[in-house]
């Protein structure tokens, strides 16, 4: 059977493979479409599987959202070229939908989720490798579902917030995902560090002070390391930090004027946690040529 260009047109608008990976389809299943499709979906996946091992710490966070419920997921790529890519981009935006309508627990599960074009996100995600030619992983997904306001901040596609606020209203509660993406607190309330780390800290404090502060009043030095150890613990948690959109007001300030409460927060960044691959490309080169 003659292999047409309508025919490799009509394959790579259904596969959203390249033009030759397309012919060679047609060609190896005598110009069948559904067969072709096949094949280049068996192909996508041997592809995914050699690039399995290869580092990918780049990428992208996706976030989705319908009322009161949102998610955000982290979709990983090798370079930082790729993940600028409008396919990369779109797949992630897909994902993401289909994270928020299948209520998807861990990725796991997203992985059989259905996209509207009929596949799974982990075909999707075999077909996106073959297209981008790198390694790309579905790293991490967290979710709020809740009948508080709810609300998924993503900043410049590499920080994604979500904040799930008692009391107040949307703006608010973007003001404060805001907040989180741009101060990173590890804590929300005081009562949230953990009791080891505040030990810690005063151990740090009393080691710091000198013999003539130690020698005070048990009572008077109580409360110049409790003075010491409230400023730490206003810095490493949500309701002490100044507030982003008014340094002058800390976050509980403006959450008490409003008469609100933030119930949690979950705040992914791309990469984290991730041993990123140096490249060194201009001492390969030298190597390469025998000067190095």
């Amino acid at each position: 059977m003659e292999i047409t260009a309508s025919l490799v047109k009509e394959l790579r608008e259904r596969t959203g493979a390249g033009m030759m990976e397309c012919k060679k389809a047609l060609t190896e299943n005598g110009g069948d479409i559904d067969a072709s499709a096949e094949w280049l979906r068996k192909s996508g996946l041997a592809k995914a599987d050699k690039k399995a091992d290869r580092v990918a710490a780049e990428g992208r966070i996706a976030a989705a959202q319908s009322g009161n419920k949102a998610v955000l997921v982290e979709i990983n790529s090798e370079t930082d070229f790729v993940a600028k890519d409008s396919n990369f981009i779109a797949f992630t935006d897909a994902v993401a939908q289909a994270a928020l309508a299948s209520s998807a627990a861990d990725v796991e599960v997203l992985k059989s989720a259905k996209l509207p074009a009929g596949e799974t996100v982990e075909e999707s995600r075999a077909a996106a490798i073959a297209k981008l030619g790198e390694n790309i992983l579905i790293r991490r997904l967290v979710a709020i579902d809740s009948s508080n306001t709810v609300a998924a901040y993503v900043h410049g596609g590499k920080i994604g917030v979500l904040v799930e606020l008692a009391g107040g209203d949307a703006e608010l509660a973007r003001g404060l995902a805001m907040h989180v993406a741009a101060m990173n607190p590890p804590h929300n309330k005081a009562s949230d560090v953990p009791a080891e780390f505040v030990a810690k800290e005063k151990e740090i404090e009393l080691a710091k002070m000198s013999e003539k502060d130690k020698s005070k009043p048990a009572d008077i030095l109580e409360k110049i390391i409790s003075g010491k150890i409230n400023k730490i613990v206003s810095e490493v948690t949500l309701y002490g930090q100044p507030y982003v959109l008014d340094t002058n007001q800390t976050v509980e300030q403006v959450l008490k004027a409003a008469g609100a409460e933030v119930v949690g927060f979950q705040r992914l960044a791309v990469g984290e946690g991730i041993e990123k691959v140096v490249e060194d490309y201009a001492a390969e080169v030298m190597k390469q040529a025998g000067l190095a």
